[in-house]
């Protein structure tokens, strides 16, 4: 009786083999429904000022069947956020409005503003995962339309403002919060050039006139405070909030690099952004300025990559809090 041995480059593909598909089956089963609140306090209002908590959700990249993921947003409620800002990819099937409804019931009257993102126009489409090394992802142009009207009407609904290529203020806690943002700059749909004049119109309108805007020398606490909002943190956005005066951005998109390797972080990042900022809080500068930047890992997936690996789906509580 003879007996065939593996030979030492079989034995270690095979092992290979064996620890990938575990790891493959641990991000597709396991991981990537792993929902997890991130928390951070964000030290940007005038002394004094009540805290504000921010609801940030993004990259839900929703399908109607994903009940689980539904019922966990719902769950924020109990958070009570004074403010709700979601940074895009909502939809995630064509059909995916009926679980964005489900998900965001509890948050009717809650405030909240929105940007668009590339997956609430386009429907998702299968792509080589290994592509997304040679850059970030290219579109084609036989996509499937979403309903994103639709979309905005429900957040209407809701009392939420479209901050696509605009600019709004709401008076929170007792502190005026100017908000400018664009459409989705992964596609090319942002308009950085009328930023400028959406906000001298949104000054125009402050009853308190330019004293509320102080310039680059005054102190930093101030009774209104400003904040950016995108869906992809592409560096052109970043530096041009930074510019317009923006003491916080919040951003998505990314998906935190969706998947990643223990102890060196996200492969890549689907737009220009640094590997080590392509999550969570961090400082951007740009010159001499600079601002909090916040950059959600999202909630969801592909539905053609659903898979998640050192990097779980996040919604993210921001306080903000006084300048020290």
């Amino acid at each position: 009786m003879s007996t065939t041995r593996l030979a030492p480059v079989a034995r270690i593909a095979l092992a290979v083999g064996a620890a990938g598909a575990a790891a493959f089956a641990y991000g597709s089963l396991v991981e990537r429904r792993n929902y997890t609140l991130r928390t951070a306090s964000v030290p940007v209002l005038p002394a004094g000022s009540d805290p504000i908590r921010v609801l940030h959700l993004s990259d839900l990249h929703m399908a109607p069947w994903q009940r689980d993921k539904q019922a966990w947003v719902r769950e924020l409620a109990r958070l009570q956020p004074d403010l709700i800002i979601d940074t895009g990819d909502n939809l995630g099937h064509r059909d995916g409005l009926a679980g964005i409804r489900a998900a965001f019931a509890p948050f009717a009257g809650v405030p909240g503003v929105f940007v668009n993102g590339s997956n609430d126009y386009f429907g998702p489409q299968a792509k080589n995962p290994f592509a997304y090394f040679t850059g970030p992802s290219r579109h084609k142009r036989q996509a499937e339309r979403l309903d994103i009207g639709a979309l905005h009407a429900y957040f209407a609904e809701l009392g939420w403002t479209d901050l696509d290529n605009a600019a709004a203020s709401l008076e929170i806690n007792g502190t005026r919060l100017e908000f400018f943002g664009v459409d989705d700059p992964h596609r090319g749909y942002d308009r950085l050039d009328v930023i400028t004049a959406a906000i001298d119109e949104l000054r125009a309108d402050d009853p308190l006139g330019d004293e509320s805007w102080p310039d680059a020398d005054d102190p930093p606490a101030r009774a209104t405070v400003t904040i950016g909002v995108s869906h992809a943190p592409y560096q052109r956005v970043l530096n041009s909030f930074v510019n317009h005066g923006a003491q916080l951005i919040l951003a998505g998109h990314t998906h935190g690099g969706q998947v990643c390797v223990p102890g060196f972080g996200a492969l890549v990042t689907n737009c220009d952004i640094p590997r080590a900022q392509v999550k969570g809080l961090s400082v951007w500068r740009h010159g001499l300025r600079s601002a909090y930047l916040n950059v959600s890992a999202g909630l969801g997936t592909s539905i053609y990559a659903p898979v998640r690996f050192a990097c779980p789906p996040e919604a993210t509580l921001l306080t903000l809090t006084p300048v020290a």
